[in-house]
């Protein structure tokens, strides 16, 4: 039984070196919301004080969300990361969906995507769809619940970054260098196979497209990390003032957290081990359309109770 759940889960362990602080400022524009603070120089302190309280003001999430006592006393917290597409006054919905749980007492954590196309129970609405419609409903709060109902664990903490933020980020950073696989065509670009350099609008269609990846939905997850890796990467070797304060503009614009400053720098300097011991989960299923003529990602069953199972394990105290 145990040999066929560790067949089910997929897994790989990613080993994480130490970054400088100011790619951990990067890395939260584009979703890693948990890592900045780590050792913030005093004189860059009220700098990212104001910016992460005005993403707070927006959050629009309600207090009882707002777990402080988690994080005070060191237990195992989660973190649900959205990265939304919206075009003008629309809500938008959530492109990317991923729950990261750290336990700092095992000093392990896991990363999850789950595919925005997942078929399941939209909490608070009274109707079953597509994953990523949650937020278009119900914004970052029925995200979270509809979230905590698939996996039945509870999330402490949500971030947000709309898809501007990531261009913004890639192109104030002078663009991203990756490695691609196959070449392919995603909107007004094409991408040849090898090294490729990307600007910012090139990163988004880079790491929206899905349908011709042979790997389809997990394809486009594995180039999407691809991408905040040379984001952080390029964030730490290319530090400048003026880059920093650029970068807090672009985070203040286009992002929301209910997360504190106070609550950012204890995750980051009491659960940073166990970031950096961290599993890659999959969710097995499979893809359709259905009788209404909409495309569908239906999790396995087993599958999903594995990943369940081992993430309420790593959420225990």
């Amino acid at each position: 039984m145990e040999e066929q759940k560790k067949k089910r889960v997929k897994k790989r362990r990613r080993k994480k070196t130490p970054a400088k602080r100011i790619a951990l400022i990067v890395g939260i524009v584009v979703g890693l919301f948990l890592l900045i603070g780590v050792g913030v120089a005093a004189y860059l302190y009220n700098q990212v004080d104001s910016t992460v309280s005005r993403l707070n003001e927006s959050a629009g999430l309600s207090q009882e969300r707002m777990n402080k006592q988690t994080i005070n006393d060191k237990k195992p917290v989660s973190v649900l990361l959205l990265g939304v597409d919206r075009r003008a006054d629309e809500q938008g919905r959530s492109d990317s969906i991923i729950v990261m749980t750290l336990n700092p007492n095992t000093d392990a954590s896991a990363m999850l995507s789950i595919p925005r196309d997942t078929k399941t129970e939209i909490v608070g609405k009274g109707t079953t769809d597509k994953i990523n419609h949650a937020y278009a409903f119900g914004g970052a709060e029925m995200a979270l619940a509809t979230v905590e109902n698939l996996l039945d664990i509870p999330i402490d903490y949500v971030a947000e970054v709309d898809m501007k933020g990531f261009q913004d980020t890639v192109d104030l950073l002078g663009g991203v260098e990756v490695t691609n696989k196959f070449a392919f065509t995603s909107g007004d670009y094409s991408f040849e196979p090898g090294t490729i350099n990307l600007s910012g609008p090139e990163a988004l269609a880079y790491t929206r497209m899905r349908y011709d990846d042979p790997s389809g939905d997990f394809g486009r997850q594995e180039r999407q990390r691809d991408v905040i890796t040379a984001l952080v990467n390029k964030g730490k070797d290319d530090f400048s003032i003026s880059k920093f304060n650029n970068m807090l503009d672009v985070l203040g614009n286009n992002a929301k957290t209910n997360m504190t400053f106070k609550d950012i720098r204890t995750l980051s300097a009491d659960y940073m081990a166990a970031f950096k011991n961290q599993d890659v989960l999959r969710l097995e299923g499979t893809g359709g359309k259905a009788d209404d003529g909409i495309y569908y990602w239906n999790p396995d069953a087993a599958s999903l109770e594995d990943v369940k199972s081992y993430l309420g394990e790593l959420m225990e105290q």
